[in-house]
């Protein structure tokens, strides 16, 4: 029972009651011109709801007609951010202007059934309102108050009973009404092909400009960080304080093209409307030139008896971390890189337990 009374709580169903009715004015403005609204026939009412279809379907025609045709049926007949009852699910109404005559049909289409269906739910709504007051005046004791289509015989104190029985039936008929106008306006308001094809090339080229995005700044941290594990490794192996003092060095200007890199990349996602910072000059062309389809094809090592398994698992990520920024640096030619790592013991290396990594790349 709760599940059938929920659309009566909803702010959409009487929305859409409204958005309906409102396409009865024209036909009924018509009405007061020819044939007139004093008691009108069966006849009389259908002649009411053909006269204005053409004027509609030449309206239909402008192509902005379309546009405000979505936008009312977007705001009218779909539950939006503010309603109690919220949906993630997206209209399918579009509000863009008639791009073919296909468009325009479908807006003819749709404008005629709206104003169809409002001047149908409108009488509805007016039968259905005088009847509940003719059953409160017969129970009053005083029948006939309104001109209803149902006559009630005589007078009786149980008809206050029967009263908000045609107020709820009103009720349903318009939320009914109403969630078939909405699916209606997803057929004939929907986007078309053309559109459904432009929302997807506009899809397809921001998630390309993401991975560009993501690829610019995995290669450029992961530069600065492979960097500063080679050189922080190197410097502790070497226990040279000037050697030490130059990766330092290398460290801090790695980190901070990185940092200087990460805010480019910030502010570009934020849209800020400021400038991020200071622009790279034109001799870091070669650090920000960016290569795609850098991962290594086919790789191959050598590793003396001397090495450990840790030690040769490091060097290979050190070396495979040096692959995309190899290939920025080197240009768009096949060739093949090597790596030679070799653990040193204080200052003198040991031959014994040296780790060769060579990477076929597309560079």
């Amino acid at each position: 029972m709760p599940g059938l009374l929920s659309p009566l709580t909803r702010a959409v169903t009487y929305t859409r009651w409204l958005h309906v009715l409102v396409g009865a004015i024209l036909p009924i403005v018509c009405a007061l011109v020819y044939p007139g609204l004093v008691k009108p026939t069966p006849a009389d009412w259908a002649l009411i709801a053909v006269l204005p279809v053409p004027l509609i379907l030449a309206a239909a025609m402008v192509p902005s007609m379309r546009r405000a045709e979505g936008l009312q049926a977007r705001l009218m007949l779909f539950p939006g951010p503010h309603a109690r009852v919220r949906s993630e699910e997206d209209p399918g109404v579009s509000a863009a202007p008639s791009a073919s005559w296909s468009d325009r049909a479908r807006t003819g289409a749709w404008m005629v059934l709206r104003m169809e269906a409002g001047l149908a739910l409108g009488l509805v709504s007016d039968q259905l309102l005088a009847l509940s007051l003719s059953l409160a005046g017969a129970a009053a004791g005083s029948p006939g108050v309104t001109d209803s289509l149902l006559t009630l015989p005589g007078s009786h104190w149980w008809y206050a009973l029967l009263v908000p029985v045609p107020v709820l039936v009103l009720l349903a008929v318009a939320a009914v009404a109403g969630a078939l106008m909405a699916q209606a306006a997803r057929r004939l308001l929907g986007p078309s092909v053309r559109e459904r094809l432009s929302e997807l090339e506009q899809r397809t080229e921001r998630l390309l400009e993401r991975n560009r995005i993501a690829q610019e700044l995995h290669d450029s941290l992961g530069h600065a960080l492979t960097l500063a594990v080679v050189q922080a490794g190197a410097a502790r192996a070497a226990a040279d304080p000037e050697f030490t003092g130059r990766a330092l060095e290398a460290i801090e200007e790695a980190g901070r093209a990185a940092l200087e890199d990460l805010e480019q990349v910030l502010f570009m996602l934020r849209d800020t409307g400021r400038p991020a910072g200071p622009r790279p000059a034109l001799g870091e062309a070669d650090r920000l030139n960016w290569a795609p389809a850098t991962a290594p094809r086919r790789s191959s090592r050598r590793t003396s008896p001397g090495s450990s398994r840790r030690a040769e698992a490091e060097d290979e990520l050190v070396a495979r971390g040096g692959a995309p920024p190899a290939a920025r640096h080197a240009g768009p030619r096949t060739g093949e890189t090597r790596w030679c790592v070799q653990q040193r013991q204080g200052s003198v290396p040991k031959p014994s337990a040296t780790t060769s990594l060579s990477l076929r790349a597309p560079w």
